[in-house]
């Protein structure tokens, strides 16, 4: 029997109602004249900054938009009483002092561009929309299913061999990782490999190891542009040039600096595949029908049912229909069995198991699918198995359909990297636009299929609302800046540069960064430490940046918390291969590859200050 004591979930209201009475009780004491102490602020951001771990991890779990944003109240009213104090204001608010809020309210909103300058300042907006229409524009690309026929594709020219196709397919996701989603792209690229290594009939173990594998091909080896990975762009936002107005972080720094990194932490994961996965091979001649047209089907699953399954997480959405056969159908398909299979194979009757092979895929093929499973379980001959002519014929006459979705959705490239090299030449034009231009010509692709479209719409919806809790965190920690408390910091790594020297304070951001993003949620900590370096040379913010960066990406994937990243990859595994799988057991299981990729990055970090130090 487990011993995890369960979860006890705070109520989220009576903490907001909680944060409110306190923001009410620190704006009236301001008013009344007490002196609001100048360590309350940053006492309170990091408390809440903490609290997230604390409160996200052990057994009493706050939901985060509920701390944050209650947080937010409490630490906006110290702000604001220490504004008060510092001008002497006490009593009722004045009309003077009203009309001037209003000023600046009239000033901030007089055009759509000083609001969205305003709100970008405070909350990063630009970068927020951006991730939203990325989130949008990557998922309605996703239901095309590229990379499922890029896959198989693969693993028909390898012959069946897995280590190949799998180094081939995380390439490409730790490429487009850099540009796309990051989140976006773990998903997809979790179902190809685990589809893959269960139709190789890997151990559970390397499934899971493979899942775990994902988090670091989409953190640390995507982090060789800006795009793609939040904190990146949240680091880009708050280094801007004062001499210039633009950032310090130019895509040719990502390019100079953050790709090599990328690359030689790529060829970690390579060499750990290869010692895990080396001798797995697909028996290409015995793939199931289903398998052999994984990306007609998944297309086919989207667009008659909204909802993209994988045969283990079906047979548990559908537990009420299965009753008794429930566990024994999951265990099955938990291992890689066909579910029209696993459906013979755990007694279920026919007429449920058409029912469920209709849901499942198409009630048209529900009969031609049931008689070849059961043919099947019966080992007969395949020239016996009429069932699975029909079935190919049906989903190869799909594919042509999915095909020219592809062709449509892969045009949406083109507007999303003119705009984005027009906003890398012109930094005043708004980087979201380039994500929503993409998802346009994305949407289009499958505007005349609902279910899928709605789907998309879901997908990419549910993705950013990962991201809302963050609103306040921005905003409070520009509060902070605006109090001057960054400004301490500056000074220390500008005189820890000078004793230590440059590649000393280096590794020490990195270092730190790492275990902060590996505690913390990596987007809370580049907003926080990206600021501590504004001001310096612009060789150390450069170098200082680099470090940051790679610890961002390489603590957001050691914990299942760091990143969103890894918030799906652990989701996943517990879910959907092994309930009992705990924390620990994930950084155990991630420990060793990021352990080899951190010293190859101090050692890429020493060589890259002592270039840029002058030798």
């Amino acid at each position: 029997m487990s011993t995890t004591p369960a979860v006890v979930h705070l109520p989220p209201r009576l903490f907001v109602g909680a944060c409110l009475a306190a923001a009410l009780v620190i704006a009236a004491a301001a008013r009344s004249g007490a002196a609001i102490p100048v360590w309350l602020l940053p006492v309170e951001v990091g408390a809440t900054i903490l609290s997230l771990f604390l409160l996200g991890s052990f057994t009493y779990q706050l939901e985060k938009g509920a701390l944050t944003y209650g947080m937010s109240l409490v630490m906006s009213a110290t702000f604001a009483g220490s504004a008060w104090a510092q001008q002497g204001l006490q009593g009722g608010f004045s009309s003077a002092e009203l009309r001037g809020w209003l000023d600046v309210l009239q000033a901030a909103t007089a055009t759509p561009a000083a609001l969205f300058h305003i709100l970008d300042e405070l909350i990063h907006l630009d970068t927020m929309l951006f991730i939203l229409g990325l989130a949008f524009f990557v998922a309605c690309i996703a239901h095309t299913r590229v990379l499922e026929e890029a896959a198989f594709y693969l693993l028909r020219r390898n012959a069946g061999a897995v280590l190949p196709t799998v180094i081939a397919i995380t390439a490409a996701v730790a490429a487009a990782s850099g540009i796309f989603s990051g989140v976006s792209m773990i998903g997809l690229a979790i179902r190809t490999l685990v589809i893959i290594l269960l139709l190789a009939q890997a151990p559970p173990h390397l499934v899971r190891y493979a899942v775990i594998v994902c988090t670091a091909v989409t953190t640390v080896c995507g982090m060789w542009l800006a795009y793609g990975e939040p904190p990146n762009l949240i680091m880009k936002a708050n280094l801007i040039n004062p001499a210039t107005g633009m950032p310090y972080l130019t895509d040719g720094f990502f390019l100079l600096y953050c790709l090599p990194a990328a690359v030689l932490t790529y060829g970690c994961v390579a060499w750990s595949l290869r010692q895990e996965i080396g001798g797995l091979r697909v028996d290409l001649a015995k793939l199931d029908v289903l398998d052999a047209n994984a990306a007609a089907v998944r297309f086919l699953q989207a667009a008659r049912h909204g909802e993209v399954l994988m045969p283990v997480e079906f047979a548990e959405a559908h537990a009420a229909e299965l009753g008794a056969h429930t566990a024994g159908v999951v265990e099955r398909t938990r291992t890689g069995e066909a579910l029209g299979l696993a459906l013979v194979h755990a007694g279920v009757a026919q007429p449920l198991r058409k029912l469920l092979l209709g849901r499942f895929i198409d009630s048209s093929l529900a009969d031609a699918l049931d008689r070849h499973y059961v043919l099947e379980s019966q080992h007969l001959s395949p020239g016996l198995d009429e069932g699975e002519v029909v079935i190919a014929r049906a989903l190869a006459a799909l594919d042509k359909r999915r095909i020219a979705a592809r062709r449509t959705g892969l045009l949406a490239a083109l507007p999303f990297g003119v705009l984005l090299v027009l906003h890398a030449l012109n930094h005043n034009l708004p980087v979201f636009l380039a994500a929503f231009a993409g998802f346009a010509v994305a949407l289009a692709a499958i505007w005349n299929l609902p279910e899928m479209r709605a789907a998309a719409l879901r997908a990419g919806w549910l993705e950013f609302s990962e991201y809302l809790f963050l609103l306040p965190l921005f905003f409070s920690i520009s509060l902070l800046t605006r109090s001057g408390f960054f400004g301490q910091f500056q000074q220390l790594i500008e005189i820890g540069s000078r004793t230590m020297g440059p590649a000393s304070m280096a590794l020490a951001q990195f270092f730190g960064s790492s275990v902060l993003s590996a505690l913390l949620d990596n987007n809370v900590v580049a907003d926080f430490a990206a600021r501590a370096i504004q001001g310096l040379p612009t060789a150390l913010i450069l170098l200082f940046s680099m470090s940051q960066i790679a610890g961002y990406a390489l603590g957001g994937c050691w914990t299942h918390i760091g990143s969103a990243q890894s918030v799906v990859a652990y989701a996943f595994i517990r879910r959907d291969l092994d309930p009992r799988f705990g924390p620990l057991q994930y950084v155990r299981a991630v420990s060793p590859l990021l352990a080899m990729m951190a010293v190859v990055l101090t050692l890429y970090i020493c060589v890259v200050a002592y270039v840029t130090s002058g030798g």
